[in-house]
Parts: structure tokens; C-alpha cells; sequence
């Protein structure tokens, strides 16, 4: 077993990899009374074209699937897992993202139990044609359901109005048309080229002893007959620079507009230390320009041309990477007039070197006020990790970063033929 100190952080942290590939991470916290687990796997929205390891073809399944199969690991022949985690005072759940779907549960008592119930239930699935069908219907009432949702429509609007090829342009849900393109079958087939312990990664966090919980987790594989498996290719199109579209616009029952700009990474396919140093830099600089305490928000805000929901995110991978910046607005073309004026300034010019110091001193400050939640800690390791980065370095990049850097970062990204807005407009 590997032990790596981080001095800063007063914390170690401990990694194995079983025989058939599974990586484990374990950070003690023995102060803390909430474990938290998540069982990842390195599979989302995106992986819709793939190489199935040992084959030649490539195969494109339906949209939506990775979410799909995501809903039909709950369920058991007998009843669903959300029983068996309820057993032992335990809280579970599961998302999909665009690259990665995690499964995990939180707990304050009976953590070998509640580990063992989550590494069988996502390494057991139980599919038939008849709890296929039925999950059609439930997850076509879910994507109605966005479709009529302002903020949805505005975001997945961006990411459209963005990309013109990437899977990462539709909705990790899938439509109503893919997902009644799903089988059995094809569920089944995902399941075992994705859910190979080889593509997965165990990370638990709280009152776990490492030699002890490894010993479980290795017996617990040991129990199951797993054969090896190759590398998965994933392919992707080619994407352009520039935006597909420059505006989107949809109408709903809203009563005041929503604007969100998005801008797309033109050089993306960084990974690792490069990785983090890139999100990290385009934070702070970010914070510079739409915090509440920025110039520029303030402005905003005092003409009344955004509310204090307006926000920005940041997203990067090895594949892809796009901001998202805005919120309400009751003016959608002087809110755009104004932020793109002031976009070209700061690529010209930069962002101030008193306000880069305190957005990136808040950022550490943000970072380890965030070492004190089991869920902070839990969601964003397994995420960095799968990009080859290590999330406990964000304190030494925060620290290292340069206002050259920021600046740099910012006139990179703001590239205004990389720019979209999605505007939701009222109906009437």
C-alpha cells in the first residue's frame, strides 16, 4: 500500500490496486463521525463511440445510456438497494456527469456493512426486458420534466450553441427518441465494457482503518469471477474552434428572461498538474470579474440588469472544456453590450493585481474550509482523478499562481469567436 503526506493539509492519504485493476483511495479522518463513500466509474454522456476492448469496430449506442444504466443498478430482483443501505443507518444515491457516474452513500455507524452493500450492488446487475421498458417511461418523464425547466433549457442551450459535434452537446438523459432505441442487450453490453473494476475507483473518506478496509474490499473482489480486460478506446469527431451558433433562443413560461454566455475551450486536451493549474487560473480570474464583491457585478446589479442568482462555472477535461456565465435578466441586450465590453478590456488589459491577490486568496481559504466536509472531499477527488490530477495539489497551484498567469488564462478564453449566448425568453 502507497502513502502519500500532504504537510499542508496535516493529511495522508493511502492507494492500492487490486489484481483486477480497481483502484482504491482511502483518506482517514478519524475525527470525523460521517464516512463518505463513492464507487466511480470513468463513463458518462459522452462515451457514446467506443472500441470494446479485444474487438476492432467501433460501436455508437443510443444517447442517454450511461444515465440509464446509472437508474437500473438500484434495482434487484427482490426490492431495490436503497433497503439494504436503510439497514444500517445509511443514506445512498448516484449521479452521471458528462464523464464519470458515481455511486456512494454516507454513514455514521456499520462501515464495512454499508461498503460491502455498495461494492455488490453496482458489480450485480439485474436487467430484463420488462424493468427496461418501465424505466423508459420514468426517465421520458424526467426529460419532460427539463424540458419545461428554464435553467435547463438555458444551460444545455450553451452547451449547443458551443459545440457543434461533441456528444457533450446533448443531454446526459438522452431524448425520448434515443431511449427507446435502449435494450437489455445494450445495457448489458456497456455494463461490461465500462464497469470493469480495471475503469473503477474506490474512494472513501472518514473513520476507515486503510489496512483493514483494503483487506475487505480485496476479499470482497476476490469472491467474484472477473476476467481481465484491455484498454477502452473512446473516439470523439472532430470538433471547430469556433461556436456552432452564435445566439440560441427558446421561449417558455417565464416571467423575466435568462442569459447565460458560454465560451469554448479552443485548445482543449489538457490533463493532470497542466489540467489544474488551467481550472484553478480561470477560477480566480473568474472571481476577479462576477464575484458579488467584483466592480462588474456591482455595476450589473445597481443598473438592475441581473439578480444575485447570476454565476459562473468553469468545466474542464481532456476531451472538452466551456464556461457558463449569467443568470436573470430583465434587459438580455444590454446585459450582452455590457459584458462583452468589458470581456475585450480584460482581454487587453488584464485583471487587476489587487483584486487577482484576494480572489486567489479566497480560493485557498474556500479549498480548506472544504477539507472539513467528507462530501467536499469525496466528489472532487474521484473527478480530478480520473483527469490524471490530484485535487490535494489545488493549495500548491492556488499558492504558485501568478497574475501573469491569470491574465494570460483569461485573454485565452475569452476568444470571441468561441462565444455563444442562450437566451430563454417569456412567451408572450
Amino acid at each position: 500500500m502507497r502513502e502519500t503526506q500532504y504537510d499542508q493539509l496535516q493529511e495522508k492519504l493511502y492507494y492500492e490496486k487490486l489484481e483486477n485493476g480497481l483502484q482504491i483511495y482511502i483518506m482517514p479522518k478519524p475525527e470525523f463521525n460521517q464516512a463518505f463513500a463513492t464507487f466511480s466509474t470513468k463513463y458518462g454522456s459522452i462515451d457514446r463511440e467506443f472500441v470494446v476492448p479485444g474487438q476492432n469496430e467501433p460501436v455508437i449506442v443510443p444517447d442517454g445510456i450511461a444515465h440509464f444504466l446509472e437508474h437500473k443498478m438500484f434495482e434487484e430482483e427482490e426490492g431495490d438497494v436503497f433497503q439494504d443501505f436503510a439497514k444500517y443507518g445509511a443514506s445512498a444515491n448516484a449521479f452521471t456527469s458528462f464523464d464519470m457516474t458515481t455511486y456512494l452513500f454516507s454513514a455514521t455507524d456499520h462501515l464495512k456493512e454499508n461498503l460491502e452493500t455498495l461494492l455488490d450492488f453496482v458489480q450485480r446487475p439485474y436487467l430484463t426486458d420488462e424493468n427496461v421498458e418501465k424505466e423508459k417511461g420514468i426517465i421520458g418523464q424526467e426529460i419532460q420534466m427539463y424540458d419545461d425547466n428554464p435553467d435547463w433549457r438555458s444551460y444545455f442551450g450553451v452547451l449547443q450553441g458551443l459545440f457543434k459535434n461533441h456528444p457533450i452537446r446533448i443531454d446526459i438523459a438522452g431524448t425520448i427518441e434515443s431511449i427507446a432505441k435502449i435494450t437489455k442487450e445494450t445495457l448489458m453490453d456497456c455494463y461490461k465494457t465500462f464497469y470493469h473494476p480495471s475503469n473503477m475507483l474506490l474512494f472513501l473518506v472518514g473513520p476507515f482503518e486503510p489496512e483493514e478496509t483494503v483487506k475487505l474490499v480485496a476479499d470482497n473482489q476476490a469472491r467474484k469471477k472477473i476476467s481481465p480486460q484491455g484498454e477502452i478506446k473512446r473516439i470523439f469527431p472532430e470538433e471547430p474552434t469556433e461556436a456552432a451558433h452564435p445566439r440560441m433562443e427558446v421561449k417558455l413560461s417565464v416571467s423575466i428572461p435568462r442569459c447565460l454566455f458560454g465560451f469554448k475551450e479552443v485548445n482543449p486536451g489538457v490533463s493532470g498538474r497542466d489540467l489544474l493549474l488551467r481550472e484553478l487560473a480561470t477560477a480566480v480570474g473568474f472571481d476577479t470579474l462576477f464575484s458579488r464583491s467584483a466592480d462588474l457585478f456591482n455595476r450589473l446589479f445597481n443598473e438592475g440588469l441581473i439578480d444575485k442568482g447570476f454565476s459562473w462555472e468553469y468545466e474542464v477535461s481532456e476531451a472538452y472544456g466551456f464556461s457558463v456565465i449569467g443568470g436573470n435578466t430583465k434587459d438580455p441586450d444590454r446585459l450582452m453590450t455590457i459584458i462583452n465590453e468589458e470581456l475585450a478590456k480584460v482581454r487587453q488589459n488584464g485583471v487587476a493585481k489587487e483584486s487577482f491577490e484576494t480572489s486567489r486568496k479566497k480560493l485557498i481559504g474556500k479549498f480548506l474550509e472544504g477539507m472539513d466536509s467528507p462530501r467536499y472531499i469525496a466528489r472532487n477527488f474521484t473527478s480530478y482523478r480520473f483527469k490524471d490530477a490530484d485535487f490535494f495539489d489545488s493549495i500548491k497551484v492556488l499558492e504558485e499562481l501568478t497574475h501573469e498567469q491569470v491574465n494570460q488564462r483569461m485573454a485565452e478564453h475569452f476568444e470571441p469567436k468561441a462565444q455563444t449566448v442562450s437566451l430563454v425568453l417569456p412567451n408572450s
